[in-house]
């Protein structure tokens, strides 16, 4: 646990706009993004976007089923190198290794091959430029099969604070964001789970796209 923080720490520093956070994500936080990953007694896909140092990763372990598959998608070498390691040699990943991909590559790349029951995302989305979380969020909708759940989080009120204090062209760019979000979140957010325990507190929005 000691050797994940220093890692995510180092990536922090070294990679602010992509890792997002000083801190894995806690347990609660954990917990509440992987809410809608169990299902029945059918096998499900699931997908995990951004795990980092895997401590999401762990919950959606603990809740696959036995006929269930997991991917995870992450873009930093470190991180990837980080999972490869876990899955080889921690006790509790192991029983499922042979269900887990690690994908190194952007989201936007994996192919859409039937889609996923469950969707999970740890990307720092306010850190990126509109138009990325624009291709982001369609990414992650369209990886979705019908009744999917896709969930992510935010840490609380930051965007909608900064947008009070900001100017210019970061203005712009929080502004954009919070569109884009809108129009995903305003039709199709049907729970929103606030994670207080949590550093900083986060809110995870759970979407279906269901039509309307």
């Amino acid at each position: 646990m000691l050797h994940d923080h220093r890692l995510f720490l180092r990536q922090f520093r070294e990679n602010f706009e992509t890792t997002g956070s000083i801190a894995p994500s806690s347990r609660w936080l954990a917990q509440a993004l992987a809410r809608f990953v169990p299902g029945g007694a059918a096998p499900r896909r699931i997908l995990e976007v951004g795990p980092g140092t895997g401590a999401v990763t762990r919950w959606i372990v603990r809740t696959l089923g036995p006929h269930d598959t997991l991917d995870l998608v992450e873009m930093n070498d470190q991180f990837v190198a980080h999972l490869r390691e876990l899955f080889e040699n921690d006790p509790e990943l192991q029983r499922c290794a042979s269900r887990v991909r690690i994908l190194h590559l952007p989201v936007q790349e994996l192919p859409v091959d039937g889609g996923y029951d469950a969707v999970v995302s740890g990307l720092p989305l306010n850190n990126f430029s509109g138009a990325l979380v624009e291709q982001l969020l369609a990414a992650l909708v369209g990886l979705l099969a019908e009744g999917g759940t896709l969930s992510f989080f935010e840490y609380i009120a930051v965007r909608k604070v900064k947008l009070l204090i900001s100017r210019g062209d970061e203005h712009t760019r929080l502004r954009t964001i919070s569109e884009h979000l809108d129009q995903l979140l305003g039709p199709h957010e049907f729970r929103r789970d606030y994670v207080l325990r949590n550093l900083p507190p986060a809110w995870v929005h759970h979407v279906r796209m269901v039509q309307i």
